[in-house]
């Protein structure tokens, strides 16, 4: 958390934004999840086009067609909890009702592993860094921005 909050510039301030979001939870799975897009900010990638949040299934429908792969989440507005959480691959909503963004996150990258696919271009340092870093698979060749990260993460 401190590596992530130290972050300055632009991206610093927006990691501020998400993390007071996980300061103002009492749910785990909530502010994991508020730590995980921060991570994904730090990375410098977008979790916007990962992460997507819908308040209507019309409006959802439309846009899982065009994505390649992410996460959906209707959440009726108002409400903190989401009523439905699911994963897109491919245009297709392979799994639905799934309880958290933390969860739905666990499945898509054992997805990846199963059907044996490529990590999605708008989240590949993510996906590196859990896969190398926290699960400590094929942790030699490290890309130059997981490598930092590592090195701040164990000094």
């Amino acid at each position: 958390m401190q590596i992530l909050q130290s972050k300055g510039g632009v991206k610093g301030q927006r990691i501020k934004r998400i993390l007071e979001m996980a300061d103002s939870y009492s749910d785990i799975d909530l502010r994991r999840e508020c730590v995980l897009r921060s991570l994904v900010v730090y990375l410098n990638e977008d979790p916007d086009a990962f992460f997507k949040e819908y308040e209507s299934t019309e409006e959802a429908e439309g846009d899982i067609t065009a994505t390649v792969m992410g996460i959906l989440q209707h959440q009726e507005q108002g409400h903190q909890e989401p009523d439905d959480v699911g994963v897109v691959i491919e245009g297709v909503k392979v799994v639905h009702n799934i309880s958290t963004v933390i969860n739905a996150f666990i499945v898509l990258f054992g997805l990846i592993y199963a059907l044996d696919l490529a990590y999605p271009d708008s989240m590949k340092y993510t996906f590196e860094f859990v896969q190398k870093i926290l699960m400590n698979l094929d942790g030699h060749k490290l890309n130059v921005k997981i490598q930092q990260l590592k090195i701040k993460l164990f000094v």
